[in-house]
């Protein structure tokens, strides 16, 4: 493995799909077996895996279990992978995963498999190359700050935004790595600062809220973070909070990149208005660690995404090549039609 990359949120075992259960980090290292394609669908779900790659390629593998519990009935097949796909709507990555599994046709789940093990593969050679074209952006000494948690454990291994991050750092570009907590799951507290510790790099929390104040005081030069759909004309829909930092990092003169493999552009969709924002349960907000820390009869309001209109962003980068300013035009370029 290259250097700082150890960590995979999944392994194949031919007959399984075993899950790293990122709901128990860093507290405890532990797995889930999921033997069906019923426990896929849940696992993803209850966010046992989370992260746009990610769950596409655990979708992926939930198909080829779904083969195998279908055998020749088509349409048990069907209903599986609809299970599979309603798991997680906004996160394109598990719609465009699914899709390319049910194009095989009807073939026998050997053949499922291996494409399911083409998908993860192909995943992390975009990861390694997305971190180098992004790391050609990064000035010597800059200080970055990520969000949510899009690295080994998001993807099938290096990562998205960190994986530009772990390029950098390799390089000797990054002085320091900060993270936001990413209120209500803490994906950075919990994930991003332990794969980062994980892997030998140094990393600073900040709650959510202290980002401006951080940009104002001119620690950071980038704001790196990933995406779980990115439509025709570069809107970028991602986890609660990157529109807010989008805007504070205009307002501050920080530059704002966005990392993605190709597969989360979705050119069928027009703008970020068309892209469906998953809610999800209030006791998210409520409570932490099943602690209720609201007022008794408080309600709460817990969309999992926002919207980043593409005039905030500066640079996104795929593993096709970088947009610069995305617009409809620039995306229409470099991605055409449906990719």
């Amino acid at each position: 493995m290259p250097d700082h990359d150890s960590i995979r949120p999944f392994r194949w075992a031919g007959d399984s799909l075993i899950l790293l259960d990122q709901r128990r980090l860093p507290e405890e290292v532990s797995e889930i077996c999921c033997t069906s394609a019923a426990k896929v669908a849940e696992a993803i779900a209850q966010m046992v895996v989370r992260g746009a790659p990610a769950i596409g390629i655990a979708g992926a593998y939930g198909a080829a279990l779904a083969w195998r519990e279908a055998g020749g009935d088509s349409g048990q097949r069907e209903r599986l992978l609809a299970q599979l796909r309603a798991a997680r709507p906004t996160a394109v990555n598990l719609a465009w995963a699914l899709d390319r599994i049910a194009a095989l046709g009807d073939v026998d789940a050997g053949r499922v498999e291996a494409e399911a093990n083409a998908i993860a593969e192909e995943d992390l050679a975009a990861n390694q190359r997305m971190g180098e074209l992004g790391a050609a952006y990064i000035d010597a000494g800059s200080g970055v700050l990520t969000h949510c948690n899009t690295g080994s454990l998001a993807t099938g291994g290096y990562g998205t935004a960190l994986g530009v991050i772990r390029s950098a750092w390799s390089g000797g570009l990054v002085a320091r790595v900060y993270a936001d907590e990413t209120r209500p799951w803490m994906q950075g507290s919990r994930l991003t600062a332990w794969e980062l510790l994980r892997d030998g790099i140094p990393v600073t929390l900040l709650a959510d809220s202290a980002a401006p104040l951080l940009m104002r005081d001119g620690a950071i030069s980038w704001v790196i973070v990933g995406a779980d759909r990115i439509t025709a004309n570069g809107d970028v829909a991602n986890k609660i909070g990157t529109y807010g930092l989008a805007i504070a990092a205009r307002h501050h003169g920080v530059r704002f990149m966005v990392v993605a493999p190709s597969s989360t552009v979705d050119m069928a969709l027009a703008c970020g208005d068309e892209i469906p924002v998953e809610h999800r349960d209030p006791e998210e907000l409520l409570a932490i660690g099943g602690k209720r820390l609201a007022a008794q009869g408080a309600d709460a309001w817990n969309p999992v995404f926002d919207v980043t209109p593409a005039e905030l962003v500066d640079v996104l980068v795929t593993e096709r090549g970088v947009v610069e300013k995305p617009s409809t035009a620039t995306m229409a370029k470099l991605f055409g039609g449906q990719p």
